[in-house]
């Protein structure tokens, strides 16, 4: 069979589609007759018999073909592909206690864990650096088991085991099913997209890969105590229940599951079978003080700090000042709802409160106002303050102020270590200008202040713990000046009754004017010994005169 020259192969395969297979027979070998003188017989060749002999030409290349864009395309359809296999089939039902969840891997440049628990909102866990988060979705509570449940409470306290098992149970069959699914969606779309097998198989064989390297960066970095500061968002009246007690969360240190079956146990509680929502129960071991700073004549606070109050059931409220705006006379009514607010109210002045403020509020019972050092024991726990030396109701900047308040620290510190020499150390102090409360280093194992209008975090040289506060107010009148609403802030401290030391805290932010978000991020006080190397604020604490 005479083989058929490269370009007319090309010729015949692209009519292949009209014609049949063409066979083409090879031609004889033609012979002359011999020669009346006897010579040898000639034999003539054909051109297609010539042709036989000489190599064939390789193909030239494609112009302009580039390898790195052919990577980039085979990288695109694994990442495409496994996230479409994730989304369609990469979930996984399962009962977790007496709720039916939807537990599910999505890709993520952070990573961490999601608790969507609708219609209360979601807790965020920051469980694990990996390009994949966990999400779990609360849909709905079993009517079946629930009831179950109300009638049998003894059950209540096997639920957390039982949890376990099933979060357990479930993250393997979701562990399956992610694979199942990244193989079958890189496989699928290579397929579709480069039409040969080989090229589709290694796409979804690149997909596991991929799914296998992110497990393995999940294994490595996973954090079992991240359950233990989780950040909530959603109502804000729902947020003590589903964090839970401060207390127990801190002293149980054990493994991921269990402490994450305390937080689907927390939720089972809101979903009550009767839907109505139980109060918190607070741990009596604890005493718990409600941080807020900076007002500004905000009448909204006062509605916002009642709330709470009742919520978290709060044993004393701790102002570190700039309640008033100009601290003139007239402003003094807006102070009367801290009567009616049924808790202690510690209370420093701040560079927006006068004099007449502070004696309007020194006659109000349920008010301590703390100056000059003096030290108070309110509700279990002692504290010593000093008001702000300053009084800048236009946001002038006074030359020298930053002495003026390094100076009103250094008398606060005084009055520190003199309640130490008389055997009365002071659990918290309070001032208003963080430049004051740094001058305590040392001498308190907590200060509190404000001014700036944002939440801070710091461990100083000597291992105090400075606790700045947000805005309660929202900046107050002032809250549209910038691009957006200035957000109202607050902290629920906890503390031991016994030690009388900060445990853990809840740092509560609030939407801005005209916004209805509420989030809650609870963070824990590891202990710091004194002389520590101190801790890099959480926010920028520059002093600068208070808006």
């Amino acid at each position: 069979m005479v083989r058929v020259p490269v370009a007319a192969r090309r010729t015949v395969a692209a009519l292949r589609t009209l014609t049949n297979r063409v066979r083409l027979r090879p031609i004889r070998t033609l012979r002359t007759p011999a020669r009346p003188t006897g010579g040898r017989p000639r034999t003539l060749r054909t051109p297609e018999a010539g042709a036989r002999r000489r190599p064939r030409a390789l193909p030239a290349p494609e112009a302009g073909a580039r390898p790195w864009l052919s990577a980039l395309g085979l990288t695109a359809v694994v990442l495409v592909g496994a996230w479409l296999g994730l989304l369609i089939v990469g979930n996984v039902r399962t009962p977790v206690g007496p709720m039916n969840t939807t537990m599910a891997l999505r890709p993520s440049l952070t990573g961490g864990t999601k608790i969507n628990i609708s219609p209360l909102g979601a807790l965020t866990l920051d469980s694990h650096e990996a390009p994949v988060r966990l999400d779990v979705d609360v849909d709905q509570l079993d009517p079946v088991r629930s009831q179950a449940l109300v009638d049998h409470p003894e059950r209540l306290s096997g639920l957390q085991n039982e949890v376990a098992r099933d979060v357990e149970h479930g993250t393997l069959d979701l562990a399956v099913r992610s694979c199942v699914a990244v193989v079958v969606g890189a496989t699928t779309l290579g397929l579709a997209v480069y039409r040969r097998p080989r090229r589709a198989l290694a796409a979804g064989g690149l997909a596991l890969a991929l799914l296998a390297a992110s497990g393995a960066s999940a294994y490595a970095t996973w954090n079992p105590k991240s359950v233990l500061e989780p950040k909530y968002s959603g109502l804000l009246s729902s947020a003590p229940s589903v964090v839970g007690n401060a207390r127990s969360i801190v002293t149980e240190f054990d493994v991921y599951q269990k402490e994450l079956a305390r937080l689907v146990t927390n939720v089972t509680k809101l979903y009550d079978v009767t839907s109505t929502l139980p109060a918190y129960q607070p741990d009596p071991s604890t005493i718990r003080v409600l941080h807020v700073s900076d007002i500004h004549l905000n009448p909204a606070s006062w509605k916002i700090i009642a709330s709470l109050v009742e919520q978290y059931k709060v044993n004393v409220i701790v102002d570190s000042g700039d309640t008033m705006d100009h601290g003139i006379a007239a402003e003094n009514g807006f102070l009367d709802p801290v009567r009616g607010l049924g808790v202690p109210y510690v209370w420093v002045r701040g560079n927006h409160d006068s004099r007449i403020t502070q004696r309007y509020l020194e006659r109000m019972k349920n008010v301590h106002v703390l100056d000059d050092g003096r030290a108070q024991t309110v509700a279990g726990l002692r504290f010593a303050g000093i008001g702000d030396p300053q009084f800048t109701p236009d946001r002038s900047a006074v030359p020298g102020g930053d002495a003026a308040e390094q100076l009103a620290g250094d008398r606060l510190a005084s009055a520190l270590r003199d309640q130490k020499a008389r055997h009365t150390p002071v659990d918290v102090a309070v001032a208003h200008e963080p430049a004051a409360a740094r001058e305590t280093d040392g001498e308190v194992p907590l200060v509190l202040c404000g001014h700036l209008h944002h939440e801070g975090d710091e461990i100083l040289p000597y291992g105090t713990r400075l606790r700045m506060e947000g805005s309660t107010g929202g900046s107050g009148l002032r809250a549209v000046e910038g691009k957006y609403p200035a957000p109202i802030e607050a902290s629920i401290l906890y503390f031991d009754r016994d030690s009388r030391r900060l445990q853990a805290w809840d740092a509560i932010r609030l939407g801005g004017l005209g916004e209805t978000t509420a989030e809650v991020s609870r963070h824990l006080a590891t202990p710091v010994k004194p002389g520590a190397a101190p801790t890099p604020p959480t926010s920028p604490s520059a002093s600068a005169p208070s808006p």
